[in-house]
């Protein structure tokens, strides 16, 4: 199994529960017959499409639900050496009527779809990449196969092209139930995300919302130290409590950017309380919180050293 599948090696780490989080609120979704399909795009190239969705199915696959991974990237497409299967014949081999080795290909569907080492979860490889992908797409064939694939599991998920570079994900965007799109953070321009969204919806596809992935480890590690805590190994019981203590602010501070009010912090048995104007905007306040925070890890450092 390869390393990118993290939700299948390592269930229990921080990231693997980052992607039951986003199942969760892609389940809860309201749509008139139950989520059955899902279109993952993104941007651009190299922000980490195919990473999400082979991750997400992985999850959906781990709850139980039978899921069916499309790799929609005639172009490109790299899910087979996520999963290590064979990459033909695949969706291209079906969709064309013509094999990987110039014979004519199966009609039924099913002998496309390649069992993964993840119970439950099943991948359709892309296939010989073809002279026309986007003309395959839009066939009436494809919706068909489409319709067809929801029948035989509770939920297809396709990885798809990125949006900015061909209109594959656009074709594919119009008969799935709802859109995640990708970007990656400091990487994805804001003008290029709007454009993508705005596309989607003017072809009649509808948007379930934006995944940021490589986010800096240290604003990872912000998110999670209130469940999960420090991995640093610590050498004696002043540094332990202290450690304890700085997780503790961190806790605390972020209970108190949900409610737009700090409350009294315990620091090293020392009440601190700090005030912050509960009018001023999210972000303003989420940046005074980052500061002080970072303020007192200084204070905790430096009595560390005396």
């Amino acid at each position: 199994m390869k390393k990118e599948l993290i939700a299948a090696r390592e269930p229990k780490s921080p990231i693997s529960e980052q992607f039951r989080i986003l199942r969760t609120n892609i389940q809860f979704m309201n749509t008139k017959n139950g989520l059955k399909s899902l279109l993952v795009t993104s941007t651009s190239p190299s922000e980490g499409k195919s990473w999400i969705s082979s991750n997400l199915a992985t999850t959906f696959a781990q709850a139980g639900k039978k899921v069916i991974l499309v790799d929609c990237d005639m172009r490109k497409g790299r899910l087979f050496s996520i999963f290590g299967v064979s990459p033909v014949p695949g969706l291209s081999n079906y969709l064309s009527g013509i094999n990987h080795n110039g014979e004519p290909s199966n009609n039924d569907i099913i002998s496309y779809i390649k069992p993964t080492e993840v119970e439950n979860l099943y991948l359709l490889p892309a296939g010989s990449v073809p002279p026309n992908p986007s003309e395959l797409l839009v066939s009436e064939m494809m919706a068909n196969t489409m319709k067809q694939l929801e029948k035989l599991c509770d939920i297809v998920i396709y990885d798809g092209t990125p949006t900015i570079l061909v209109t594959d994900a656009l074709i594919i965007s119009r008969n799935v139930d709802t859109t995640l799109i990708v970007c990656a953070y400091k990487q994805t321009k804001m003008d290029e995300l709007e454009k993508v969204k705005n596309n989607i919806l003017n072809v009649g596809g509808k948007i379930a919302g934006v995944v940021i992935n490589k986010m800096p480890i240290q604003q990872k590690e912000y998110y999670t130290s209130y469940y999960y805590g420090s991995n640093e190994k610590l050498s004696t019981n002043k540094k332990k409590a202290r450690t304890n203590n700085s997780l503790n602010l961190e806790a605390r501070a972020r209970a108190s950017v949900e409610s737009n009010k700090l409350r009294t912090i315990d620091i090293d048995n020392k009440k601190t309380t700090e005030k912050i104007d509960t009018n001023i905007s999210s972000t303003e306040l989420l940046n005074q919180m980052n500061s002080y925070i970072e303020e007192q890890k200084k204070n905790l450092k430096n009595g560390d050293n005396e």
